[in-house]
């Protein structure tokens, strides 16, 4: 066979791959599942709409439209944070309770379908108190033992496994090495790693990372630090850019491979999108520390200063294509039962993981996924906001709007699906789209405004004709036709 013959038989072939996942609205029907302020839809299903010949819409006629066959990144995963506050909540509720919880996360038909969940290495601000794995001064990790995560947090993980199908993609991030290893000699109020202690705090993560998984906890990721730029009053630990870059690649990143965890996926900055080009860019721009990075992670928190920095985002994709992204925590405070219905909170969501997903993200992860009546447990009082509160007094359970917002990504885009076009027409009208592994298409609409704004998804020359309720969000979802 001659190269000309052959790389035509790789085109008919490749040609023929795209024609056989290729989406198209024949035989195809939407389905509307929505969440709107000031009625009873939560995750409601509506009708079943047809597609309808339709040409060049009029710029008097909002329109989302779509182009599936334009395709970007593959999601990784959504879903929340297992911590220690969350699992000494769900201890203290019955077990009808603890099943509900377990239902409404991890269940794709019954509940939202988390596929993605983070827990911490050491203690952070949602645990009940500051604690390590190692004793004082044990430089060589001789004594190290996660036995205080045995009592709540790993048999909390365990179930949350089995909710989710058997198996769910984990990551882990430290707030701080033990005090003895910092300069500040405290947990707490940031502080340094101690340059002898690198390679100490190095093994450090191989020793959680093996002892979880010994308990049955599978560890897909790590993060290097949670928010490496923010000296805070509870666990917290400071790396310039440059310090986390070197320790990448000096230490974590060798001994990662060394001790047969090369497989981890290993995830820098962890912090808000404000820096997080500065921060990516030193990471992945040095081959030697770039090798061992999976990719880049953010936090939402530099909204609190004015407004979300979402281009940066883009910024990064644009630069480092072949790096992956992913939003590592998010959550709304501080906590109070008077404002606890706001409907600002799940906008909050529904606008940030729209545009961080069309921005190029390809994994979002909230914070806990359930706190208490006070917003807690946490030793520091920094109480904040859950989709899911308990109350241990009566052991009852309060959801707020931000998990149906959540959910609308979670249920229906699944692992593997990936992005595709989509743009609107109006402003008011935010939008992403994914093509699922098993065909199927979804469209995530949100109305931002207090206004009713009919609709069209258009896809290649046919529309589905919908209405955007005020202040909602909705998920279109492609089905099939049965005779």
């Amino acid at each position: 066979m001659t190269k000309t013959v052959f790389f035509l038989c790789l085109i008919l072939l490749a040609g023929c791959s795209q024609r056989q996942t290729a989406f198209t609205t024949d035989n195809k029907k939407i389905s509307v599942y929505t969440t709107a302020d000031k009625t009873a839809y939560r995750l409601a299903r509506g009708g079943t709409f047809e597609f309808k010949p339709f040409g060049q819409p009029l710029e008097t006629e909002p329109c989302i439209f779509v182009d599936p066959a334009k395709t970007f990144q593959t999601l990784v995963g959504i879903g929340g944070a297992l911590t220690d506050a969350a699992a000494e909540t769900f201890a203290k509720l019955p077990e009808k309770k603890q099943n509900e919880v377990l239902t409404a996360y991890f269940d794709p038909k019954a509940g939202i379908g988390y596929s993605l969940a983070r827990t911490p290495i050491n203690s952070s601000d949602f645990s009940s108190g500051s604690y390590t794995y190692v004793g004082e001064g044990d430089r060589e990790l001789k004594s190290f033992s996660v036995a205080h995560d045995l009592k709540y947090r790993i048999p909390f993980i365990r179930r949350a496994i089995v909710a989710a199908g058997g198996g769910i993609t984990m990551f882990v991030s430290p707030w701080s090495p033990p005090a003895w290893m910092k300069d500040n000699n405290d947990m707490l109020h940031g502080g340094k790693l101690k340059k002898e202690f690198y390679q100490a705090w190095a093994d450090y993560y191989v020793k959680f990372i093996k002892a979880y998984e010994k308990e049955g906890v599978p560890v897909w990721g790590l993060t290097v630090q949670n928010e490496p730029m923010a000296s805070q009053k509870w666990e917290s630990c400071i790396y310039t850019a440059e310090e986390e870059r070197d320790f990448i690649k000096n230490y974590l990143g060798p001994t990662l491979n060394k001790e047969g965890l090369a497989s981890k996926k290993l995830i820098g900055w962890d912090h808000n999108r404000d820096m997080l080009f500065h921060r990516a860019d030193t990471l992945l721009g040095d081959p030697q520390a770039a090798k061992y990075l999976w990719g880049i992670g953010f936090h939402w928190y530099e909204k609190w200063h004015g407004d979300s920095i979402f281009e940066n985002v883009k910024r990064v994709q644009e630069a480092y294509p072949h790096a992956n992204l992913m939003l590592t925590e998010a959550c709304n405070y501080p906590f109070s039962w008077k404002t606890m219905n706001d409907w600002n909170w799940g906008e909050l969501y529904g606008k940030s993981m729209i545009n961080d997903f069309n921005n190029g993200a390809a994994a979002w992860t909230d914070w806990n996924i359930l706190l208490d009546e006070t917003g807690g447990p946490n030793h520091v009082s920094n109480f904040c906001f859950a989709p899911l509160h308990g109350d241990t007094r009566n052991g009852t359970l309060h959801y707020m709007n931000s998990y149906y917002y959540i959910g609308h990504f979670s249920k229906f885009i699944r692992p593997g699906a990936r992005r595709v076009s989509s743009s609107s027409s109006r402003a008011q009208l935010l939008t992403t789209a994914f093509l699922n592994t098993d065909g199927s298409l979804a469209v995530v609409v949100m109305n931002q405004s207090g206004q009713k704004i009919p609709y069209r998804l258009w896809i290649a020359g046919k529309a589905v004709e919908l209405d955007g309720l005020p202040h909602s969000i909705s998920t279109l979802v492609s089905t099939l036709v049965v005779n």
